[in-house]
Formats: C-alpha cells, sequence, structure tokens
C-alpha cells in the first residue's frame, strides 16, 4: 500500500452503477474533490470483470487525470457484514479464528471469504446487556468477488489498490468526516437508500450499534409509485420533484414498508441504551426529493436530513461539471467516504 497519499481516487463499486472521486489532501485537515465520474451498468445481470474493466476507464477518462491509488468499495449481495459480541481478543487472533469456525461464531460458512475484523470503541452497554463482552466489525467478501475486482481494476488500467472497504463501513467512515460534532456527540442513525436496497446504521458518541439492511431501494419505490398511480416512470417521477399532493400521498404508502423498518429499528436501539434518536440522516439518490424526505419526516416524526459526504472538502472540479457534481453529491457517500479515510491513514 502506498505510504502518506496525497491523492486518491474513491471507486464505489455497486451492482449498477460505479462512482468515483478524485480527491486529495492538501494540509493535515484540507481534502479537495478535484473530479468525480459515474457509469451506468446492465441491471439485468451481474458485470463480468471485463465489463466492470470498461466501466472503470471509462470513468479514469471522463475524469482525466491520475491518482496514486485507489480506495475501493464494494457492494455486494454476497458481502458479509456483522457485530459480533466477544470477549477481548486481538483482531489477528480472530481473523484467524473467524475463518477456521465461521459456522460457530457467524452462524455462516466463510472458507471462502477474505475476511477482516475491528474492535468497536464502546461509549455504553452492549445491545445483549453483557458488560464482558467487546464488540467487532467482520467484514467479508467472497474470495471470488475480490478476485473479480482485481482483475477488473486491471482491466481497467487503474492504479494500485490502497484500501478494499464494503460499502457500508465507507459510508459510515464518512459520516464520520463529514458530520464529526454529530458523529462523536449524539446517538445517529444513518440511511442510505440505494437501487434495490438500504442500509441502516445506528451509532452513538463513534460507535457502531446496529447494521441492517433491507429489500427495499429506489427502484421499488417507483415501480410502487407506478403502480398505485397507474401512470409512467417518467410521469412518475415528474410529479415526485413537483410535490404533487396525490403523488406525495402515494409516496406515502410506497414508503410504508421504509419506514415501518425505520421505527422498528430506532425503537430497537432506544429500548436498549436509553439515548433518543432526533433525527436521521439520508444518502443515495432519493434523498434529492423533497417529496419524499418531506414525507419520511412526517411519518417518523423527526427530522430527515440529506448530508452530503464532501461537506468539509473543497470543491475544484472542471467548471463544465460544477453543477452536476451538486445534483450528484448524495450519490457519493459511499465514494467520499472510501477516499478520505484513505488519504487519513
Amino acid at each position: 500500500m502506498p505510504k502518506n497519499l496525497t491523492s486518491v481516487i474513491g471507486l464505489d463499486i455497486g451492482r449498477y452503477a460505479l462512482k468515483s472521486v478524485m480527491m486529495q489532501k492538501k494540509g493535515a485537515n484540507r481534502f479537495v474533490v478535484t473530479n468525480f465520474a459515474s457509469h451506468i451498468l446492465d441491471e439485468s445481470r451481474e458485470p463480468t470483470p471485463q465489463e466492470l474493466g470498461r466501466g472503470i476507464k471509462s470513468m479514469l477518462k471522463q475524469m482525466g487525470s491520475h491518482a496514486k491509488a485507489c480506495a475501493v468499495s464494494v457492494s455486494h449481495p454476497d458481502a458479509l457484514l456483522r457485530l459480533i459480541e466477544q470477549p477481548s481478543t486481538p483482531t489477528d487472533v480472530l481473523r484467524d479464528a473467524l475463518k477456521l469456525n465461521g459456522m460457530m461464531l457467524l452462524n455462516q460458512d466463510t472458507k471462502n471469504y477474505i475476511l477482516d475484523c475491528d474492535l468497536i470503541p464502546s461509549s455504553g452497554p452492549s445491545l445483549n446487556g453483557e458488560s464482558d463482552q467487546k464488540t467487532y466489525l467482520v467484514a467479508g467478501l467472497p474470495r471470488m468477488q475480490v478476485n473479480e475486482i482485481g482483475l477488473a481494476m486491471h482491466e481497467g488500467g487503474a492504479p494500485p489498490v490502497a484500501t478494499l472497504q464494503l460499502a457500508p463501513v465507507s459510508m459510515f467512515n464518512a459520516f464520520e468526516f463529514a458530520q464529526p460534532e454529530a458523529f462523536n456527540n449524539s446517538a445517529f442513525f444513518l440511511l442510505d437508500i440505494g437501487h434495490q436496497t438500504s442500509t441502516m446504521m445506528l451509532g452513538s458518541k463513534k460507535e457502531l450499534v446496529l447494521i441492517r439492511s433491507i429489500d427495499f431501494g429506489g427502484k421499488a419505490l417507483i415501480e410502487n409509485l407506478q403502480t398505485l398511480s397507474g401512470e409512467d416512470r417518467q410521469t412518475v417521477i415528474h410529479a415526485l420533484d413537483n410535490e404533487d399532493e396525490v403523488m406525495v400521498e402515494n409516496a406515502r404508502m410506497a414508503l410504508m414498508v421504509l419506514t415501518r423498518e425505520i421505527g422498528n429499528s430506532i425503537g430497537f436501539f432506544e429500548g436498549r441504551r436509553e439515548e433518543p434518536i432526533r433525527q436521521v440522516w439520508i444518502s443515495g439518490g432519493v434523498a434529492k426529493s423533497k417529496a419524499v424526505m418531506r414525507v419520511l419526516a412526517e411519518e417518523l416524526g423527526m427530522p430527515c436530513i440529506a448530508w452530503n459526504a464532501a461537506e468539509r472538502c473543497e470543491v475544484s472540479v472542471p467548471a463544465a461539471k460544477k453543477q452536476r457534481f451538486t445534483d450528484e453529491a448524495l450519490d457519493l457517500s459511499v465514494a467520499c467516504g472510501a477516499a478520505t479515510e484513505a488519504l487519513s491513514a
């Protein structure tokens, strides 16, 4: 891994899209976004390494310059991300134990996974009430997917990979960077609304407490609105953008699955930690919709805030792309999180 990185490409490899940011570090606390790009993948099937490579090459060309390294973040249905309670254990020892005894420790066979783990600092009692236990974050990806990503990076002519993370970890790191006051001093709820799934992360005073993923995303929302209204996709999106009241009420019904799961997660957290969640921080393309944000706030009875992972960065993208960056910033949380974490190491 390159040492003392001063420039990096944060690369978000999703199932349906690739997103990237070019970021530089200038001084201890000065981070500059100098470019960004995205590439849509074929939704009908999982991309091959060659197709991913072509997408990566296209984004590098769009950004027009090269950093010294890539910080890669991955979303994949077979990814493993768990919080486990264990007696205090050195992470290298726990990593070996997870590889050998995945069924016992994770209730999952992990022989074909590349795994890593880290101790989560605690700011309160564990959710299971055991005071002598430590919490560890365990992340893993099938070895085949890791190899395919390596092949795609080579095919795309990308610079060396400095870090490889799972997307929720990068999102958590992005929130730490962008919203240090909330991250360090209060309980917080992060919601990232993806294309087909949404990820919920609850934390308190730097500590990650709960991770959940549900099968509801932007695609399901639009499809539900089409069913409820009888309109086509473009008409639905246009009506939402204009906060049409009938479409807003349809959105209220379409979002019931999501709001119920958010409410359940908040109730679970507050019942065990006795700490209030006072607002929901939302990222993903859906967060750009004022109508959706309004409905979520009304149904949850608390503010819902769209947050920008590059909020504390200087933005020095080409003039022709500045408005696009403003429009797409909410979609770049994972890529920004990967980049800032690599530059802060």
